[in-house]
């Protein structure tokens, strides 16, 4: 039977058991999809990286949530990358990444920070009635019709397009207890990955703003901390000058999981290209006994 190596990383924070858990399958290259597949759903986490060979860049990743393959993931580039520089495979630098959405560039810094290229920004409001949203996020529609008016509700993407929900207090994003199923209907109209909603009242003195992403359609009730909808929300920022057309900061911080107690913290800058960086850590280093799979099959058996 075939053994493969999985490990868990936790990107976006500094120590174990904090920011957003991302499985890292190393060598993926002969894994069927149905075997990929069946590997993320026995890990468990939000998404898992799968690395493979690439004739377009240094290596070809594919990204699987417990239920769906998704095309882009931030927090398991992150964590990824931040396994080949501990395990010597690559050093400080940029590097190339093939992914569904095309080939990315990925920089390394020195203390470890990695720093991963989103694709093209798009940006575009939507028309939904706040009483809904509310409902399905379990809060007074009142806390985002108040920021409405000047943050406007759209779907914004890098890379995964996400419903952006501004909010105007921390109290009301904390207080969120969400409809999964309304959620999923909402993003489903849209055309929405998941729903990011966040406010400006964030809760270190050092974070532009607090977030919380919902995404049941993608097996994910609720992601810890998430790098492609933080690079989305930067975008958004931009498009509708939510800082009184000063333009956004140089780099931001964004703020996510402290209310799942998986607190973590996104680097994201916007300027020719938006950005979206942090460290990551391992916490865990196993192995995986594969059966043979074909494509169809869902079916898989592991031992650590």
């Amino acid at each position: 039977m075939d053994t493969r190596r999985a490990l868990q990383v936790d990107a976006f924070a500094d120590e174990p058991f904090a920011g957003n858990a991302a499985g890292v399958v190393p060598d993926a290259d002969d894994l069927t999809e149905s075997q990929m597949q069946a590997i993320a759903n026995e890990l468990a986490v939000s998404e898992t990286a799968f690395f493979r060979s690439s004739d377009e860049a240094d290596r070809r990743v594919r990204y699987f949530t417990p239920t769906t393959e998704v095309d882009l993931c931030g927090h398991a580039t992150i964590a990824s990358h931040a396994h080949l520089l501990e395990e010597g495979v690559v050093s400080p630098g940029t590097h190339s990444l093939e992914t569904n959405v095309g080939v990315l560039e990925i920089e390394i810094e020195d203390d470890g920070t990695v720093w991963m290229t989103q694709d093209r920004p798009e940006v575009r409001e939507v028309d939904l009635d706040y009483e809904r949203l509310g409902d399905a996020l379990g809060i007074d529609h009142a806390a985002m019709e108040d920021v409405g008016a000047d943050l406007p509700l759209a779907v914004a993407s890098t890379g995964l397009p996400f419903l952006v929900v501004p909010v105007n207090f921390l109290e009301h994003v904390s207080a969120m207890d969400p409809d999964f199923g309304e959620i999923e209907t909402i993003t489903d109209e849209v055309d929405a990955t998941g729903l990011y909603a966040f406010s400006f009242d964030a809760l270190g003195v050092d974070s532009t703003l607090h977030g919380r992403m919902f995404a049941p359609a993608a097996g994910v009730p609720e992601d810890p901390v998430t790098g492609t909808a933080s690079g989305a929300t930067g975008a958004y920022l931009r498009e509708v000058e939510a800082f009184d057309g000063e333009g956004v900061p140089e780099e931001m911080v964004f703020e996510q999981g402290h209310f799942v107690d998986r607190p973590g913290h996104v680097r994201v800058c916007v300027g020719e290209q938006v950005r979206v960086g942090g460290r990551a850590v391992t916490a865990l280093d196993g192995e995986l006994r594969v059966p043979e799979m074909e494509d169809g099959d869902d079916i898989i058996n592991a031992a650590e």
